[in-house]
């Protein structure tokens, strides 16, 4: 008797399970990329993240289990660690992706190259692009489009809602500070001269945020700096990834590059420094990078305390 009402169970499982998985697959939905084009998405059951804000974005709209590959940025949740690698985000091959055989390829304007995309393209793989824009409008902008893309609007909301107060609260707070430290963001400290990162950076951006002005305005992107341009420049605080300054022994090792000692920042010996994609990576946890930076920044206003 027992056998006859497991049957049904079974079946009526295995049944829901299948319809599950079939609407998954069937369902369309059409999402803005970074140009506004409209890319038809079909299929979102074997989903590869090329860049780590789109990984943790998938992670923190509880879509994960879509995950078939990475790139070798995608390094939080430690989840996203375990994914199958399709190498750095700003050298993709293409045989590489399609050989996880994905049905979604999510990335944003900050990987390449472009010939590299146009062959998932060609391949009939949607891939959705979204804009990398170094600002908190624009990490709202990727959860809003990630989560159109998997269905999980409800979620992406809620979570665009957290994370703008979050920011309107610190912004609030910094509004009433009326200093703002000068930056110097370097990168690649340790191979030749170190490289200060200028305007139109995930650096310049997230300085911003914090309630400082970065040392460098004369240009875009990154470029290598001198002695004699760091002492003109007189950066009241440095600011690199954590994992560079262990590269470099940590403070003292830094600071015996380009004579930043003889900064101001150097001679105080304000050195901040945080996880690279925790600090760069403009996606979910960027408030909480804000607020670590603005409390480094601004000491005693009690500015790394989550709203």
């Amino acid at each position: 008797m027992m056998r006859l009402r497991r049957r049904p169970l079974i079946a009526s499982l295995t049944a829901a399970a299948t319809i599950a998985i079939a609407g998954r697959a069937a369902a369309q939905v059409s999402v803005a990329d970074h140009a506004g084009r409209m890319i038809a998405i079909r299929d979102t059951s074997r989903i590869i993240a090329i860049g780590g804000s789109v990984s943790e974005i998938i992670y923190a709209l509880d879509a994960g289990d879509r995950l078939v590959g990475a790139d070798t940025t995608s390094l939080y949740p430690e989840a996203a660690t375990r994914l199958p690698r399709v190498g750095y985000m700003r050298q993709i091959s293409a045989e590489g992706v399609l050989s996880l055989r994905p049905t979604l390829i999510i990335s944003t304007t900050a990987a390449g190259p472009a010939a590299a995309f146009d062959q998932l393209r060609s391949a009939g793989v949607a891939t959705l692009v979204l804009a990398d824009d170094y600002d908190i409008d624009s990490v709202l902008r990727k959860i809003e489009g990630v989560g159109r893309a998997l269905g999980r609007e409800d979620a992406a909301r809620a979570l665009i809602a957290a994370r703008r107060a979050e920011i309107a609260t610190l912004g609030g707070k910094l509004a009433a500070i009326g200093e703002r430290p000068k930056v110097l963001s370097l990168l690649s400290v340790s191979q030749g001269p170190p490289q200060a990162a200028g305007r139109v950076t995930a650096a310049d951006g997230i300085i911003r945020l914090a309630g400082g002005v970065n040392a460098i305005t004369s240009y875009e992107g990154y470029r290598p700096i001198t002695a004699e341009g760091a002492l003109a420049l007189a950066p009241d605080a440095l600011m690199v990834a954590a994992q560079t300054l262990e590269a470099l022994g940590g403070v003292d090792g830094l600071l015996g590059a380009a004579a930043l000692a003889l900064t101001p920042a150097g001679k105080a010996r304000r050195v901040f420094a945080l996880d690279a994609l925790l600090l760069l990576g403009f996606g979910p946890r960027t408030p909480e990078a804000a607020r670590r930076l603005a409390d480094f920044l601004h000491p005693g206003h009690g500015l790394a305390q989550a709203p």
